[in-house]
C-alpha cells in the first residue's frame, strides 16, 4: 500500500514531544506513540470541538512552551479559518488551550481583496510559519491567496458563531497582496525578521517584506501548482520549492532571481512533490515527499551549505527594496 506524503512536522527534541504530529483530512490532530506504529494506534486523537464532520487540518507545527524548554505546544490550522493551540500535558496527550478564527470582516484592509459570496465570512487557513525573531508572530496562507501577518498576543474577540470550547480571538494584523490562487506554503526567513516566502496554486513564489503589502518580487517557477517552499537554515539567500510537476527547485538569489540554480527531478512520471524540509542539524541534507508515497533525502553540495561573502548584507539590501 502506498501513502501520499502531504506533509509532516517533526519534533523538537523536547522531553515530552513525540517525533511527529500528523493532521488529517477529517480535522484531527494525532499524537502517535513513539513505541508503536502511528498508523496502527495513535496515543490520542484530538477532534475539533465543532461538528462531527470537521474541515481538513491544513498544517501542524511544533512550538516550544515559553519558559519551559522541556515542554511543547502544537498549533494547527484548518480550512474553516480556525487556528488552535494545543498544550502537551504528558503521556502524549494534548489539551486545547487557545483558539483563533479568521473572519473576513475583521481582516485589516491593507490591500484590496475580492468580495466573498453572501454568507461566507470565515477565511480558510492553508499554511502557517512562525517568525524566528518573535515567538508570537506568524504568517498564515489562505484559500483566498493572500498571506496574513498574525499574532498569538491578539486580544480582540473573533466575530464568529463557530462552536468552540475555548474563546476565539482575531489574530490578523496585516493583509498582503494576493497570489492568483490559494497559498499552499509559507516560510519565514531565519536571517531577517521582515522577510517571508509564499507559494501557491498559481505556480509563483512571492517574496514579501512584512512592512508592505505588495511582494518585493514574484517568481513563476511552474505552470502547475507549487506545494511547498522553504528557506535554507544556513544560506540567507537560498530557498527550495516543490512543484506539481515532480521536481524540487533550489534557488540562490545571489546568483539569479529568475531561474533555479539546481533542478532536482524527484519523480520520473512528474507526479507532484508535496513537501520538503531542510535539515538544520545536518545541513547538507534536504528531504522531499511526493504523491508516490516516497520520501527522498538529497545531499546538497557545499555550494548550498556555506554562506558566501556579503550574503547577509545582500539580504538586508533585498529587504530594504520597495515594491514597484
Amino acid at each position: 500500500m502506498a501513502w501520499t506524503v502531504l506533509g509532516w512536522t517533526m519534533g523538537t527534541g523536547a522531553r515530552l514531544s513525540p517525533s511527529c504530529v500528523p493532521g488529517t483530512w477529517t480535522g484531527e490532530t494525532c499524537v502517535p506513540s513513539s513505541r508503536r506504529p502511528w498508523w496502527r494506534s495513535p496515543v490520542l486523537s484530538c477532534v475539533w470541538p465543532s461538528t462531527p464532520r470537521s474541515p481538513p487540518t491544513s498544517q501542524v507545527v511544533w512550538l516550544p512552551e515559553p519558559g519551559h524548554s522541556h515542554r511543547f505546544q502544537v498549533l494547527s490550522v484548518a480550512t474553516d479559518g480556525k487556528v488552535l493551540l494545543w498544550q502537551g500535558i504528558g503521556a502524549g496527550q494534548l489539551q486545547l488551550t487557545e483558539g483563533f478564527a479568521l473572519v473576513m470582516q475583521q481582516l485589516p484592509r491593507s490591500t484590496k481583496l475580492k468580495k466573498h459570496p453572501h454568507g461566507e465570512t470565515e477565511v480558510g487557513a492553508t499554511a502557517v510559519a512562525f517568525s524566528s525573531f518573535d515567538p508570537r508572530l506568524f504568517i498564515l496562507g489562505t484559500e483566498g491567496g493572500f498571506p496574513l501577518k498574525c499574532s498569538l498576543a491578539a486580544g480582540e474577540a473573533a466575530l464568529t458563531r463557530m462552536p468552540s470550547s475555548v474563546p476565539l480571538r482575531a489574530p490578523a494584523q496585516f493583509t498582503f497582496s494576493p497570489h492568483g490562487g490559494p497559498i499552499y506554503s509559507v516560510s519565514c526567513s531565519p536571517f531577517h525578521r521582515n522577510l517571508f516566502l509564499s507559494a501557491g496554486t498559481d505556480g509563483h513564489v512571492h517574496l514579501y517584506s512584512m512592512l508592505q503589502a505588495p511582494p518585493l518580487t514574484s517568481l513563476q517557477l511552474s505552470l502547475k501548482y507549487l506545494f511547498a517552499v522553504r528557506w535554507s537554515p544556513v544560506r540567507p539567500l537560498v530557498f527550495a520549492a516543490a512543484s506539481g510537476k515532480g521536481d524540487v527547485q533550489l534557488f540562490d538569489l545571489q546568483k539569479s532571481s529568475q531561474k533555479p540554480t539546481v533542478l532536482i527531478k524527484q519523480t520520473q512520471d512528474e507526479s507532484p512533490v508535496y513537501c520538503l524540509e531542510f535539515n538544520s542539524q545536518q545541513t547538507q541534507l534536504l528531504a522531499a515527499g511526493d504523491a508516490q508515497g516516497t520520501v527522498k533525502v538529497w545531499q546538497l553540495s557545499t555550494e548550498f551549505t556555506e554562506q558566501g561573502p556579503r550574503e547577509a548584507e545582500d539580504l538586508d539590501c533585498l529587504a530594504a527594496e520597495v515594491a514597484t
